[in-house]
């Protein structure tokens, strides 16, 4: 796990969900406009620009593992993929009495974050309900937001 990207100031950010749920929605719509003309323009250029920024600005305040399959917005705007375990719909029966990790007891549990995160997210704070599906480990290292548009994110693997 990647945890020295961390850097002073994420924690604060993450604790405002509300506010990144809508940044997030102002990205997800700025990305839907812009992405298919670069894309067109420059296909190649324009992937790499975009893996490159969500790496290095969901790294910083998410403490992103770039696993291709972004679920920010189901999980109260923090990363499952920084659970120990990788769990995508909730704790482990490990949480500890006062809601630290089992694996890393010096650390909040991710889901018990993402819980009391999503209860302050008006929008989409009731998505934390919803199953996940498995990750899909062949997408790791790319842009989540290129998988979302061009709906590579929802595609079965085969064997699934």
């Amino acid at each position: 796990m990647r945890e020295a990207r961390r850097k002073p100031g994420s924690e604060w950010l993450k604790d405002r969900p509300a506010f990144l749920e809508d940044v997030y929605a102002l990205f997800q719509r700025a990305f839907r406009t812009v992405y298919p003309p670069m894309k067109r323009m420059a296909p190649r250029t324009s992937e790499g620009f975009i893996t490159w920024a969500e790496e290095v600005g969901k790294g910083y305040v998410f403490n992103c593992q770039m696993c291709g399959q972004c679920v920010l917005h189901s999980t109260g705007m923090t990363c499952p993929m920084t659970c120990p375990k990788n769990l995508r719909n909730g704790p482990c029966g490990g949480v500890r009495a006062d809601g630290h990790c089992e694996v890393i007891p010096e650390r909040m549990c991710v889901w018990v974050q993402a819980w009391e995160r999503s209860r302050h997210m008006p929008k989409s704070g009731d998505e934390i309900l919803l199953l996940q599906p498995p990750v899909n480990r062949q997408l790791k290292d790319t842009s989540s937001w290129i998988n979302w548009l061009e709906g590579i994110d929802e595609e079965t693997p085969p064997g699934w």
